[in-house]
């Protein structure tokens, strides 16, 4: 009685002490409290409660004619698609690992008939041969069921579900990346629409100078040097023209190429329609964790490897398995009878490890290693997310407040050309190279405000891009 009593006991404190240690293995992921989010943006931090991260592609894009660009190359990007279907396959995983706490059933039903016969049909050796075929069958039944008494079945299933929310991550970096492009591309022909405008009016003045110059030089007022000079800016102009012509053809093509279709032209408006949402200079709260799909996905990284090393300590314990057979059958032994009978049978079995050549012990560490690499992963995401956030921003507010100051410069350069073409039509303080001088910084002017205006653009996508591709 004593013996019993103490083998209870020491049952009963065995299984305390496993209860114990597996408590931890139900955990879940916590963010770790190390990492550092504070102040990652540098002099762009700001507390508002609204960011360009709040607004859909639909509200940073407004332009019409992109929307309808960028809705085609959401649907026909092959890049798009195959995130579509990586996440089907992430969710059907997610589905087996669920399906896994539910008992396995089989069923293999079987038959057979067999026997002695005699071709002649001899009366005499009826009884050597018997009476007819032996027929025999049997209908199992089997379930095995493996209960998850230390979270590995658990453990795994959060793995999948972390799997699932990685490849939503990955879908939404490559629409980001979908996005950015084709307004990227669709802008960039918008500023070679520009161009060539100006290049245009500008090889038409130029011919026009050219045609001056050389009646001034048969009046005697100017000399071969200066024709051949407006000559040569003239053709440089043209070839530049003809530079322009070839970029725009093979940025459609690009933009072509990414939405899925044939090379053909696009229509569009003028890059000076775009506007910059206002709230891109009004700071930018710390919802970026929640929003980029790189710092999203360095976190799942760090949760993988949490339930990994879960998985990794829960193969240190007993596995229980509970099997139930059964079956209706007609041959028991080497005995045919019928009508059959039922035969069941229940199994539980407990398999514990005890020597494994260390590969558990080794399966362990690199876990908890992985956990390491995971989490200095994920804050080396966070910076770098912070520091491209502060950039774009910072490169935003430098080209609008450029654009004021250009648009003045073009005004004083306009009124400089005009000023210059009147002084010399009624005196002769100056000559014509002075109107050609004049009229060669306006257009410097002009194709730097071309310029300006597009980079707003650039980096105003590039501003979308830092903050994870804004809301869905």
């Amino acid at each position: 009685m004593i013996i019993m009593k103490r083998i209870s006991f020491l049952i009963f404190n065995f299984s305390f002490l496993l209860l114990l240690v597996s408590c931890g293995l139900y955990k879940n992921y916590e963010r770790p409290t190390d990492i550092v989010t504070d102040g990652i943006y540098g002099r762009a931090q700001s507390g508002d409660s609204l960011s360009m991260g709040d607004l859909t592609w639909r509200e940073v894009f407004t332009d019409p004619q992109l929307q309808a660009l960028i809705e085609k190359g959401l649907a026909q990007n092959s890049n798009m698609r195959q995130a579509d279907l990586r996440i089907q396959e992430a969710q059907n995983n997610l589905k087996a690992a669920k399906l896994a706490f539910y008992p396995s059933i089989s069923l293999a039903p079987s038959g057979s008939i067999g026997g002695l016969w005699d071709p002649q049909n001899r009366p005499q050796y009826q009884n050597v041969f018997g009476g007819g075929a032996s027929k025999t069958y049997s209908i199992p039944i089997a379930a095995s069921w493996q209960v998850d008494c230390f979270g590995q079945l658990r453990n795994a299933k959060k793995r999948s579900q972390v799997a699932v929310e990685n490849m939503q991550s990955v879908r939404q970096a490559v629409q980001t990346a979908v996005v950015a492009n084709i307004a990227t591309l669709y802008y960039s022909l918008c500023m070679i629409d520009d161009q060539i405008r100006i290049t245009r009016e500008t090889a038409a003045n130029w011919k026009k100078n050219l045609e001056v110059t050389k009646m001034l030089m048969e009046a005697g007022q100017s000399n071969k040097a200066a024709v051949a000079s407006t000559e040569a800016n003239y053709w440089n102009i043209c070839a530049s023209l003809v530079e322009l012509e070839d970029r725009m053809f093979k940025t459609e093509n690009t933009l072509s190429n990414l939405i899925g279709e044939v090379p053909h032209h696009f229509e569009r408006s003028s890059l000076s329609t775009f506007q910059t949402p206002s709230l891109c200079v009004t700071g930018v709260p710390i919802n970026l964790l929640n929003r980029r799909p790189d710092v999203r996905q360095a976190e799942l990284a760090l949760a993988s490897a949490f339930y990994a090393k879960n998985q990794a300590k829960a193969a240190f314990f007993p596995q229980l398995t509970i099997t139930a057979n059964g079956q209706y059958a007609n041959s028991i032994g080497n005995m045919v009878v019928n009508p059959g009978g039922a035969i069941a049978a229940v199994v539980a079995s407990l398999a514990q490890p005890l020597f494994n050549q260390g590969k558990l012990r080794a399966a362990y560490k690199n876990a908890k290693a992985e956990i390491e690499i995971a989490s200095i992963g994920f804050q080396q995401t966070v910076l770098d997310a912070g520091y491209e956030v502060a950039s774009s921003m910072a490169a935003l507010k430098v080209c609008r407040a450029k654009k004021d100051l250009i648009t003045n410069q073009i005004n004083s350069l306009t009124e400089a050309v005009e000023a210059t073409e009147a002084l010399m039509q009624n005196s002769n303080q100056v000559n014509y190279l002075n109107v050609l001088t004049a009229q060669s910084n306006l257009l410097g002017a002009q194709l730097s405000e071309v310029a300006n205006n597009y980079n707003i653009v650039a980096h105003t996508i590039n501003f979308y891009q830092a903050l994870g591709g804004g809301a869905k």
